[in-house]
């Protein structure tokens, strides 16, 4: 409660002195709450929330009958946006805070038992021609559909593949790079060094370090907008724009059941479990004239999935190893109406215990001001075998500054 405090009091007091200010240089919705320039040009920031509220229904399918149904209201995102730059224009900052009880959620012996609050805290620096250094909790390079914002999805949320096998984010630094080969033809290389264990933690490094590195190849140049990494084609790409993207990541010595995700791999003596995992993503995004499709493939596997004590006794807990298949694809009408559709397939190994799983969803969005301002709706259907079918309805509500 204090952080929150002093958070606010910090937004507050910007306020304030932005009603004073003859530096505000666009306030245009969309384009961030408080844009901010120092007259002496040393800094800049720019403040921007943003809130995802929704509807979710859901029902069990058994043959003809829908039954079970349950329903709620939820605040699925309430954060606060911070960016600029300090003393130079090659010197960025991002600052994202979480306050909604799902962002904050979390709190564990080792992160000192608090609210996971910092979402990211990243500083960015443009050291040499096209080399940046990126320092401080942010996402890994991982798939293309975890690093899109939650703000800028063309359905409600991201996929299964995503919710079971994504790598997040984590403390370390990153180096990243690109360039040319001929006119249109771009390369971009991430690669990070990681602490492994996931955002928010204070007892420092467990286990091991984490491994990231990811490749881009773009053939047809850049897409316009960042929208490569923002889903449908909102700008309506005049040239087939395409992004090839590959990433490996190793977890040395992890102590989560999702590389750095997941629960903790706790022994009776208090100590940790402790083994290798290697995540692979294989992943693709192309954009033409209001239509989007977005592929990915996943898998992960461990050394020794099974958490066993000293003595050989398993604990229960197992690193989820498997494979998932995502596809995803778009049409943007000219009034901004969107439909999409995206088939997900996900196949765990025996040693699990987890039925493979495969959903199905159509939605339909209106961009009022692009994903700053939107309404969606869409439904999945769910298979996993040996249960019974499930069916969720959902719709949402975006407003970003």
């Amino acid at each position: 409660m204090h952080f929150l405090r002093t958070a606010l009091t910090v937004i507050l007091l910007l306020l304030l002195h932005s009603a004073h200010s003859q530096e505000i240089s666009d306030t245009k919705f969309g384009k961030g709450l408080i844009n901010f320039t120092a007259k002496d040009s040393s800094f800049s920031i720019k403040f921007a929330p943003r809130i995802q509220m929704r509807s979710e229904t859901t029902w069990n399918h058994n043959g003809d009958k829908f039954e079970s149904p349950e329903h709620a209201f939820l605040i699925r995102r309430a954060r606060l946006k911070f960016d600029g730059w300090a003393y130079s224009t090659k010197l960025k900052y991002k600052i994202e805070l979480g306050l909604s009880n799902r962002d904050i959620a979390g709190a564990n012996q080792f992160n000192s038992n608090t609210a996971n609050v910092i979402l990211d805290a990243v500083v960015m620096w443009n050291f040499y021609e096209n080399f940046e250094l990126w320092a401080g909790q942010t996402k890994l390079p991982g798939n293309v559909e975890r690093v899109v914002s939650s703000a800028n999805l063309q359905l409600i949320d991201r996929s299964i593949l995503n919710s079971r096998f994504n790598i997040d984010r984590d403390l370390g630094i990153q180096v990243r790079h690109f360039d040319h080969l001929g006119k249109k033809f771009i390369v971009r290389e991430k690669i990070a060094v990681s602490q492994g264990e996931g955002r928010n933690v204070t007892s420092g490094n467990l286990g091991g370090l984490e491994y990231t590195g990811r490749i881009e190849f773009l053939p047809m140049g850049t897409f316009k907008s960042g929208g490569d990494y923002s889903q449908a084609d909102l700008v309506r790409e005049t040239a087939p724009k395409l992004m090839l993207g590959i990433t490996y990541d190793y977890n040395q010595n992890a102590v989560k059941t999702r590389s750095n995700l997941g629960s903790y791999m706790l022994l009776e003596d208090g100590s940790l479990y402790e083994t290798d995992i290697n995540t692979l993503f294989v992943d693709t995004m192309l954009k033409y004239k209001g239509f989007s499709f977005m592929g990915e493939y996943a898998n992960r596997a461990a050394k020794n999935p099974i958490a066993v004590e000293a003595d050989g006794t398993e604990t229960g807990d197992i690193v989820l190893i498997g494979d998932a298949l995502n596809l995803q694809a778009g049409y943007l009408f000219n009034n901004n109406v969107e439909v999409a559709g995206r088939f997900t397939t996900a196949h765990y190994d025996n040693v699990t215990g987890k039925l493979d799983e495969e959903q199905y969803t159509m939605g339909v969005s209106k961009y009022v001001v692009g994903h700053k301002l939107k309404v969606q709706s869409d439904i999945s259907y769910t298979t996993v075998d040996g249960l019974e079918d499930n069916i969720e309805f959902r719709l949402g509500l975006d407003l970003h500054f």
